[in-house]
């Protein structure tokens, strides 16, 4: 593969379900260049005990601050279900699951998880949460489900957060277009696609004389 775009992002990262319709179209960018997009998680949160009323207040008001900023909806009232234990390694690990089963998937599936959690006010910590949002991506149930429990798709996943650690990369989003290995670094953190799609156009212009 001598070029891509790599979304470093995990789905229960409210930027990152702010940052969505962005790489929406930034992916169609660069899809219509023939450079594909590949997904790697960050893992953000790695938590053991259910979150408290306080974590909540603070959560919701992160939640505030990114649909302020980009006006994607948000359920404050009915979002962090009672007793979520916000760890973000299973609905990372759905992803990760689903990439490796059916890659062109895994960007739907990763916006049916932001919708579920953000919009819904579903718990998408839950496998069987995440086994019906990938079959509603069209990924099959059962095949998901034996992959998502896989000692594999573990180890994959924490090689994604090794990697994005080994990278310096500690906030999300972040994307980056690689081109023959070489990486460059379109943002870590939020912009606008007015700020991105210049950046990106010169990538892609540069990388079709590459």
């Amino acid at each position: 593969m001598s070029a891509r775009l790599i979304y470093v992002m995990d789905p229960m990262c409210s930027w990152c379900w702010g940052f969505a319709p962005v790489l929406q179209a930034l992916a169609e960018q660069a899809q219509a260049r023939d450079v594909p997009l590949t997904l790697v998680v960050g893992g953000l949160r790695r938590e053991r005990a259910a979150m408290d009323q306080a974590g909540r207040t603070r959560t919701l008001s992160y939640w505030q601050a990114v649909h302020d900023a980009t006006g994607q909806p948000f359920n404050f009232d009915a979002g962090l279900p009672e007793g979520l234990v916000y760890d973000t390694e299973p609905a990372c690990r759905a992803l990760v699951a689903a990439r490796s089963l059916e890659p062109e998937r895994v960007w739907p599936l990763a916006q049916l998880i932001q919708q579920a959690f953000y919009v819904e006010g579903r718990d998408v910590t839950l496998p069987a949460q995440l086994v019906e949002l990938a079959e509603a991506a069209g990924i099959p149930r059962i095949e998901f489900a034996e992959r998502f429990d896989s000692p594999d798709s573990r180890a994959a996943t924490e090689g994604d957060f090794s990697w994005a650690q080994n990278l310096g990369i500690a906030g999300f989003p972040t994307l980056l277009a690689e081109r023959h290995g070489q990486l460059a670094l379109l943002t870590n953190g939020y912009q606008s696609l007015e700020q991105l799609a210049p950046l990106l156009a010169r990538w892609l212009e540069r990388n079709a004389h590459a």
